[in-house]
């Protein structure tokens, strides 16, 4: 019985010498360590205290730069707004009040001055220079009465027959100098400063009107008109005066000559001023001018 296990244990040994001796292949693991960083930034306020920092004062280079941009701007504001003026038209509204002085009627009223209104339009153009322009303008007048002749209500200096080259009758009824009367007229104005004066050439037509009874089928039954047609001519000196950029304020003095003054109507030839006189007519306006164009 101990042979048996002395020859086992023998037995063993031998097999595990002899397996030891068998060469095997060896396997390697390699292992890789990574480290992975991350950054975190905090903020944080930071009091900053003011240090004393001396700077050199800039106040004389300032006001340098300010006055040359000054000019500048100024003298190219002006440059734009001449050649504005030069090329573009200007127009705007007149409205003022009248006193005249007619010296035909003289004659029939005591009354030497004539109250009116007047309203009107104008354009102008700067012309060679900018101060220098041309105005066209056309106004509408209308002067209250001096005087009114009416026989229906009293004794007049026209009362009476008239007649007519074909000797029709005529019957005279009334007339005063209440009437509208239309200007045009063309100035030459140079502005200088807020003051523009002007000289001016004008054309009008007082609308005169005198009432008589005239024959219709024979019979002097019909009140007709007959009417002043006649185009006089003048001049007119004045001075307007800038007070805003838009008003002006005019004070004007106007001349016309009036030749033969005549009322007349179309259906019979007939004139009641048959003179060869000529009469002056004196006028003083005082008015407002608004610009409408920019």
């Amino acid at each position: 019985m101990l042979l048996r296990k002395i020859i086992l244990l023998f037995s063993v040994i031998f097999i595990t010498f002899a397996f030891a001796q068998r060469k095997k292949t060896d396997t390697i693991y390699v292992y890789e360590k990574v480290i992975v960083y991350d950054t975190i930034y905090l903020e944080k306020a930071v009091k900053l205290k003011p240090a004393n920092l001396m700077f050199s004062s800039l106040e004389i280079e300032e006001e340098e730069i300010k006055e040359i941009n000054r000019n500048f701007d100024k003298l190219q504001l002006e440059e734009q707004i001449k050649k504005l003026r030069t090329k573009s038209f200007q127009y705007g509204i007149q409205a003022g009040v009248d006193f005249k002085k007619a010296s035909w009627a003289e004659m029939l009223s005591e009354k030497n001055q004539q109250f009116g209104q007047n309203f009107g339009i104008w354009v102008s153009k700067s012309i060679i220079d900018p101060n220098f322009s041309l105005m066209l303008s056309a106004n509408l007048h209308h002067w209250n009465s001096t005087f009114d002749l009416d026989t229906n209500k009293e004794e007049t200096y026209l009362d009476g027959y008239y007649f007519s080259a074909d000797d029709q009758p005529l019957l005279f009824q009334r007339f005063n100098n209440k009437h509208f009367e239309y200007v045009l007229q063309l100035k030459s104005i140079y502005e200088w400063k807020n003051l523009r004066p002007f000289v001016g050439f004008l054309v009008n037509k007082n609308n005169y009107k005198m009432q008589f009874l005239v024959p219709e089928n024979n019979v002097l039954n019909k009140l007709d008109d007959f009417k002043s047609n006649q185009i006089n001519f003048g001049f007119s000196l004045g001075l307007q005066y800038r007070i805003f950029s838009r008003f002006l304020i005019d004070v004007e003095y106007q001349h016309y000559k009036i030749k033969n003054l005549s009322l007349k109507n179309s259906s019979f030839d007939f004139d009641i001023f048959k003179t060869n006189n000529t009469f002056a007519e004196r006028k003083i306006s005082l008015g407002i001018s608004y610009f409408i164009s920019k």
